[in-house]
This record gives C-alpha cells, structure tokens and sequence, in this order.
C-alpha cells in the first residue's frame, strides 16, 4: 500500500514527530512561527484588468485571508469522486481558459514589472527572481496570442473538440509548461511521512504524484531556477502512522504540517518571500483540507492539490487545484481500461456503494431495488463484478459521500460509462481546462427522483457522442509509468502551472 516503487523503502518503526523535531533542531529553529509569520513584505492580492494578458495575484498580503480550520471540522470519509484553459484565464474561479472570456492581469510599469536598461542611465541587476518572473510573462503572452482554431503539430497528442474550453489555448499553455516550468522540491523530511505515499488505495495519487514528481523532467535541485516549489508530504501516512485511531485528536497532525513548514521557511528564503504563495502539496485523503489549515498561509495562500475539491469547506479555485480519486487496487490500470460499445449496454444507470453522507441516502430511498433500469446497490450480489456492471451501463451515477471526492467519476470514464454527477460545491478535476457537460451529466440532489427521467430525456445521439468525448479525454486521467504527456500526472502539474502564472511574486528588495 505505501510506496510506489522498491526505491521508497519504509521506516515503518520511526516516530514522525521525533524526526521531525530532530529536523528542527538540526536546522537551529527556535520557533515556528518566528520564520514564517506573516509580514508586510508584499502587497495584498489584486486583479486588475487588461486585454492581452492572464489574471494574476500578487504574492503576500493578508486581505480575505482563509483562517485555519476548527478542531471539529467534520473530517468523516467518503467513498466515491472541473477549472479551464483559455486564451486567458479569468479571475473568478473557476480559472478559465474558454473562448469568450476577457483576460486579467496587473496594470504593468515599465519600473518595477518590465524594467529596461535603456530607458535609465543606472544600471539595472537582474535576479534569479525577474528572469523567473519575466520568463512567466513571456508564457502568458505567448498563451494570450492564440487564437480559436489555431493548431500546433504535436506527435502526441493534439487537443479538439468540445471537451475542451478552448482546445488552442490550452495546447499553447501545455507546450510552455514543458519548455519552461520548473519545480523545486524540498529533501528535508523522512519517509514514510515525508517522500512517500499510497499507490492503491482510494488515496493513490498522493504517493503517484509525490513519487513522479521526485523524478519528473521537471525538478530543478536548484531552488533559484524554480517557478514553484513541493512540499513533498502525505496527509494519508500521517493518519496512518501519527494518528490515534478513534482519538478525534488531529492535533499531532497539524503540528507535524506546522513544524515542517517551519523547517523550510528557517532554512530557505521563499517561503517567506510569497508568504508560502508559490508553494503547493498535494493530498487526497479528505482530513488534507482540515490539516493544511495547521498553517494559515498554507490553508489560505498556498495551492492546494485536492481531491476533496469541496468550495463550502475552503477550496478556493483560484488558487487550489482539483485533483481526480483514482483507485488502483494493483497499483497500475492494467484491466481498468475499456468497456464495449454504446449499443452493448444493457442498464440505463448504475450504483453500488456504502450509505454514508446526505446525498446516497436519498439516493437509495428512490431508486434501490425500484427498477431494473436504474440499478441502484448498497451491495452488489455474491458473484456480481463491480467492473462488470459498469461495463454494462451506459450512465454512472457518481453520488457525493461523506465528502464530495470518489473513484467513481474516473471508473466511469475508464470503463467507457458517461458520468452522473450528484455534488454539491464540488470542482471536477482540470476543470479549467475541459468542459465535463459535454461528456457527462449533472444532476442535482434535489432532482434525485427524477433520474430516470433525466436520463431517457437524452437522444440516443447525444447519449453516443458524450460516450465518444469520454473516452477521448480519458487519457488525462490515465495514470502511466512512467509518466506519459497528458496524463493525469501532467494535468495535475498543468494545473498548479496554471495557477503559478497567475501569480506574480516580488522580492523583498523591492519594497
């Protein structure tokens, strides 16, 4: 379960906290908060307006900043699980990337944002900071050029059709991720906490991306050339190995986040200099929202990549990132992928699963054992395959559980079945990029009665092109080894480069 690959030995008998302590002392921390605390460096987020560039917030500042969550944050599991690319990403979340959106950004000063040597006669030193920072503006302007329609060959991969909120802008946006975009990792910390994660359970892209990015083409080791930089922890083996079962006590927890990102800001100057702005971690077990908010710069600057994409509980689409729940039960998705034909599916809709949360009791209430073309279980018959009968259902209804993330959404695209989206304040995965009404259906919960309704309600024509439009996009939530370009490893990386071009960092020095 913990590791992805033999080269993540385990330190199954280490004490976390212990280490983690020991990693401060070692690096002369006399306190947490006397590295990190929030200072009057840099200005507060703004958005300004402009034609020719992307949206941006200025790194630092305090205004609507989120505060940490409570001790009683409701942190119960869930079991089952969309941000776009355009010519220009708007400032509202959902950050966009669609073909009729108005770009955003900073007015600029030929002073402070383009200097030029030329127009004074002192003579400008440029840090690693502005090249970085002028590398960036050069990738949104290139993005901002393109237009509808326009292609660029790619031997891969060419995105098109209406998946896709401009299929243009976001192959632009892709290719400067790959020529440009660095991140910088932090080696301090210890396996298994630290350098690791799951790689089968429902929890498997946090071990999946910890891992593939550690050996990515796109880590730097050194942290000046870097555009962002990974806190490389897992929320999932901190419940594992620091947390008391049925304690209710998240407090260790919490403390092995804060601690951790003490160690960084007393050891390394950026955290300090974007108030943890171009930082990001990544977690997809459903306390990681709870346990971020340990420190309020990681809860309210940072980006977050979640699964738990849960907007009523602090996910901000702006600057967090919604990852997919995939569950790999052999570490791979060999034997996950394909399904038969439209015409080869026999059930209109199909569910099987826990009852826990609002949404699935309201779900089994209506339609379990109800009818035979809405196959609804709490569990499936001795002998039923679970895989099987996805493949044999043309729509998969995708419920919220205890929270809004599941496998299921992914499933239903690896298996061939359309989407049922049953969520409230929930962002699909890479939603900034694809357009998920095209290939699936939302339902809200109040419409649960009416499912079948809804459902009979679409052609048999529409019904084939969603399937089709699926499959297609399927290859972004592919998990591959090693990483192939557009998978999910990609897209998750993709869109935390989003968000860092969003955001435009100043230097100390500056102010």
């Amino acid at each position: 379960m913990w590791g992805c690959k033999s080269s993540l030995k385990l330190l199954v008998f280490m004490v976390p906290l212990v280490l983690v302590s020991g990693i401060i002392v070692l690096s002369g921390v006399n306190g947490f908060n006397s590295y990190w605390t929030p200072s009057s460096l840099f200005s507060s987020y703004l958005f300004e307006s402009n034609k020719d560039f992307v949206g941006q917030r200025v790194a630092g500042g305090t205004d609507n900043k989120q505060e940490a969550l409570a001790d009683d944050y409701n942190l119960n599991r869930s079991s089952s699980p969309a941000l776009s690319v355009q010519a220009a990403i708007p400032v509202q979340p959902p950050l966009e990337i669609s073909n009729n959106t108005k770009s955003h950004v900073i007015p600029q000063s030929s002073s402070s944002d383009s200097p030029s040597p030329t127009s004074s006669r002192i003579q400008h030193t440029y840090s690693s900071l502005d090249r970085l920072e002028a590398s960036l503006r050069r990738a949104r302007a290139e993005i901002g050029k393109v237009k509808t329609g326009n292609r660029t060959n790619d031997p891969d991969y060419v995105p098109q059709g209406p998946m896709y909120r401009n299929a243009a802008a976001f192959h632009r946006s892709y290719l400067e991720m790959e020529k440009l975009f660095k991140v910088y990792v932090y080696e301090e910390g210890e396996p298994p906490v630290f350098h690791n994660g799951p790689c089968k359970s429902i929890y498997s892209m946090e071990g999946n991306f910890i891992y593939q990015m550690e050996n990515s083409q796109f880590r730097t080791r050194d942290p000046d050339k870097a555009h962002a930089y990974f806190l490389p922890m897992s929320i999932t083996t901190m419940v594992h190995y620091i947390y008391v079962s049925d304690s209710h006590d998240w407090q260790p927890m919490k403390q092995t986040v804060k601690d951790y990102v003490g160690v960084i800001a007393g050891k390394y100057p950026y955290w300090n200099r974007s108030e943890g702005a171009d930082h990001f971690m990544v977690a997809c077990h459903d306390w990681g929202p709870a346990i971020s908010g340990a420190v309020p710069e990681l809860f309210g600057n940072s980006i977050r990549g979640l699964c738990n994409a849960n907007t009523s509980e602090g996910f901000r689409p702006s600057k967090d990132v919604s990852i997919p729940e995939i569950l790999l039960p052999s570490g791979t998705i060999d034997g996950l992928i394909g399904g038969p034909s439209a015409s080869q599916r026999p059930i209109l809709a199909f569910f099987a699963g826990g009852v826990h949360g609002p949404v699935r009791p309201i779900l089994l209430e209506h339609w379990e054992g109800k009818d035979t073309d809405v196959q609804v279980h709490k569990y499936l018959p001795k002998g039923v395959s679970y895989y099987g009968m996805l493949k044999k259902s043309k729509y998969c209804i995708c419920p919220s559980g205890y929270e809004v993330a599941s496998p299921r959404m992914v499933e239903a695209l690896y298996t061939g079945c359309v989407p049922v989206i049953v969520k409230d304040h929930y962002v699909a995965p890479f939603s900034d990029v694809l357009n998920w009404k095209s290939f699936s259906v939302e339902v809200s919960v109040k419409d649960i009665p009416n499912l079948k309704k809804i459902l009979t309600g679409i052609s048999t024509s529409q019904y084939i092109r969603m399937q089709r439009r699926g499959k297609q996009v399927r290859r972004h939530f592919e998990v591959s080894w090693p990483p192939k370009r557009y998978d999910v490893f990609h897209m998750i990386l993709h869109s935390i480069w989003l968000r860092r071009l969003n955001l435009r960092v100043h230097a100390a020095a500056e102010f």
